[in-house]
């Protein structure tokens, strides 16, 4: 009755417009088929979509020329337009009415890894970013990609040790000396990563570069593997703003 009650007086309304809908976390139905979500066929270790069909351990050309140290990466959606705002209202805006729906599609999207993960961790901001923001969407996200697959929560299990500059607008390069030795596993955490296999979760996959930093310090304390899931990743050369 509590919430019939609430829906009057703040009508849900859709992700992605005003449109009012049904119940909170919903996109209309014009709108929910533009999203683009990702699946086969797709490179065996980073997730990058294949134009045409492709042997299921096939790899794309970056991750034959240098493999990435995760065993795998992959997201629900390609960062277009409407990820974009998905994304967007979630870490700026603190939106959090879709994130049952978020945790879904992710889970399905990662749900190999999963099926054999130990635990699932978030990408960790610095300790100064939540005085500002007062949230971490990382967390969210993993927090509903938990729930959704009944692993455990590992909310702590990385902390940034420096504050750097967004990673919005650099290049691949840049991106990759700016997270470089930025991120190690909580000595309260160590106990709990070493030997495990970790699902590290974030909102966007870009250049792979926080990924990586990440992955490298799960395994340097002994993680027996890692993947990464997203909400969405980029797949083709565009502006990107996040």
């Amino acid at each position: 009755m509590l919430a019939r009650a609430a829906d009057i007086v703040w009508p849900p309304r859709s992700l992605l417009s005003d449109k009012i809908v049904d119940r909170p976390g919903s996109i209309e139905a014009a709108l929910w088929t533009d999203l683009q979500f990702l699946g086969r066929p797709c490179c065996a270790c980073c997730g990058f979509p294949f134009e045409t069909e492709a042997e299921e351990a096939a790899l794309c050309g970056a991750c034959l020329a240098d493999a990435p140290m995760f065993a795998s990466a992959r997201a629900a959606l390609a960062y277009d337009d409407h990820a974009r705002k998905l994304v967007l209202d979630l870490k700026r805006g603190g939106r959090r009415d879709g994130l049952k729906a978020f945790g879904g599609w992710m889970a399905r999207a990662g749900a190999t890894a999963l099926a054999e993960a130990d635990v699932v961790a978030p990408t960790p901001l610095h300790w100064t970013r939540p005085l500002e923001r007062r949230f971490n969407q990382s967390a969210w996200l993993a927090q509903a990609v938990a729930r959704e697959s009944g692993k455990p929560l590992l909310v702590d299990a990385l902390v940034r040790r420096r504050r750097r500059k967004s990673q919005g607008g650099l290049t691949a390069s840049q991106r990759r000396r700016n997270v470089e030795s930025v991120f190690r596993v909580a000595p309260w955490s160590a106990a709990r990563v070493a030997g495990r296999i970790v699902v590290l979760i974030d909102d966007v996959f870009t250049t792979g570069a926080t990924a990586e930093a990440c992955t490298k310090a799960l395994l340097r304390a002994k993680a027996a593997k890692v993947h990464v899931l997203t909400l969405a990743r980029v797949v083709r050369p565009v502006d990107v703003v996040i």
